[in-house]
């Protein structure tokens, strides 16, 4: 098993990558958080969560305090956060918002409903990287479970490697949390992480209109 990359050691958190074969929590075998915990020989508290399938940036809390003061920016919407997806189909439309409620389908899925008592609400950005594959930018403003899965599986266009939303099958979900940005103690803090390995999102990152989405927040959110 091999170490996880820990981005940044901060004096309150840890930002750290999870690769997309290893689930958050211990479940079959050892989980994300107790290998990191482990690896670094302190206790962390999870704060957010990505699904097994995802990779990509994460943060864990030092202290209960810490927690429960980063878990009140989660809450309050003050963290965030930008994915890549990559996918086969064309979506219904190129960009835009994606919302409603979500209810339990089959086999441990999600799907998006037509109403908005409690909506899941994405926004996405989408380019061509060629014949038969997509790639798409997502900034979730909520934080609902498998919200961008569903959110692209509601346009048509699901996840590339996502069977489970009847995506093709790939050597992986292309999923990968990029970016994450919010205030700590009055100072602005970003975060980003290439996907790794690249796999085909090597696709989207030597795309001659990459350049725009390296910086996700100069995009219109």
């Amino acid at each position: 098993m091999s170490d996880i990359q820990v981005l940044a050691n901060e004096p309150d958190y840890i930002i750290a990558i999870k690769s997309a074969d290893i689930s958050f929590h211990s479940e079959s075998g050892i989980g994300f958080v107790v290998q990191l915990e482990q690896q670094l020989g302190i206790k962390l508290y999870a704060v957010h969560r990505l699904d097994k399938v995802t990779s990509g940036l994460l943060i864990l809390a030092k202290s209960s305090v810490a927690a429960n003061k980063l878990s009140e920016l989660f809450a309050s919407r003050q963290v965030d956060k930008a994915y890549f997806a990559l996918v086969t189909d064309k979506p219904k439309k190129k960009q835009g918002w994606i919302k409603g409620d979500m209810s339990k389908a089959r086999r441990g899925a999600y799907k998006l409903l037509k109403s908005s008592e409690n909506p899941a609400i994405t926004r996405f950005y989408s380019m061509s990287l060629g014949s038969g594959l997509r790639a798409c930018i997502l900034k979730p403003f909520t934080g609902k479970t498998h919200q961008l899965r569903v959110a692209l599986k509601s346009l048509s266009a699901p996840i590339l490697g996502d069977e489970l939303y009847g995506a093709l099958e790939s050597d992986r979900v292309y999923l990968h949390a990029y970016a994450l940005r919010f205030i700590w103690q009055g100072e602005s803090k970003t975060y980003y992480a290439m996907p790794q390995p690249m796999g085909l999102f090597s696709k989207l990152i030597n795309h001659e209109e990459f350049a725009k989405w390296r910086n996700p927040w100069q995009l219109e959110w």
